[in-house]
């Protein structure tokens, strides 16, 4: 069996003596596993980086195994951000979040070009860093998993305006007037999460990544006795510093 289409890498591992072990996600055949020979060695070791777009070749005998990889570069990611260690933090979180998220071999073209357009957007205009449109992608792909946020309107009343807190348990926003003696149990809502031109503030995005986490954890992790991945929650910890002490390339969107 063989196939050869653009995709994104998820991970990268060393396996066996210089060859890696790769998951990749493309539009057709969504999560992929491949070896890669030779993958860690100084020549291929900045194609197989974490984010970056290539053109890969898979070749197995059968459909099951584990496959043979081969690729060239079509998109360097993790390249142009080396210096932007808040944009780095984002980019693994949303690759390790869909190696984590999605099962093998199961397409997820919407996923995939979502991710493409997130990863683009983080690495052409990285600064300042796009944590409203991440935390968008992240509610977006918990829609493409089945359990969309419905943050349309009020559970309590019906209304539309003011819509400040999500029911922990329904996903469903809760205004201002509705909230009542819940207020303290609610998770607070970012405007971020409702409007593209919003990029928010670092306590916005804390707040974001706490509701979009608290899904994450339940609907899609904590179903398979899963934690949320240890580079998710290093993004948590960026952003929760990010509070105390802004860095340089955070400062414009301050």
């Amino acid at each position: 069996m063989e196939w050869e289409a653009a995709a994104l890498v998820l991970s990268v591992r060393p396996y066996g003596e210089g060859s890696a072990l790769v998951h990749l996600f493309s539009e057709e055949h969504g999560v992929s596993h491949g070896m890669v020979r030779g993958g860690t060695s100084r020549r291929q070791a900045s194609l197989w980086q974490t984010g970056n777009l290539v053109m890969a070749r898979w070749r197995a005998r059968l459909a099951d195994q584990l496959g043979t990889l081969t690729a060239e570069p079509v998109q360097c990611v993790a390249g142009r951000i080396l210096d932007a260690p808040l944009q780095l933090e984002m980019v693994s979180s949303a690759c390790v979040l869909v190696d984590g998220a999605l099962p093998q071999g199961e397409a997820h073209p919407e996923l995939f070009m979502r991710l493409v357009r997130l990863l683009t957007l983080i690495s052409v205009a990285p600064d300042p860093a796009p944590m409203g449109a991440y935390l968008r992608w992240e509610s977006q792909l918990l829609a493409g998993l089945g359990y969309g946020l419905d943050l349309s309107d009020c559970a309590v009343t019906g209304a539309r305006e003011d819509l400040v807190y999500v029911s922990p348990r329904s996903g469903h926003a809760v205004c201002q007037n509705g909230a009542g003696e819940w207020r303290d149990r609610l998770l607070p809502l970012p405007a971020l999460m409702m409007n593209e031109a919003d990029d928010g503030t670092p306590e916005d995005w804390k707040n974001g990544l706490a509701l979009t986490g608290h899904f994450l954890s339940r609907w899609v992790f904590g179903v398979r006795h899963q934690p949320l991945p240890a580079a998710r929650e290093r993004l948590v910890d960026y952003v929760q510093r990010l509070q105390v002490a802004p860095p340089d390339n955070a400062v414009d969107s301050v």
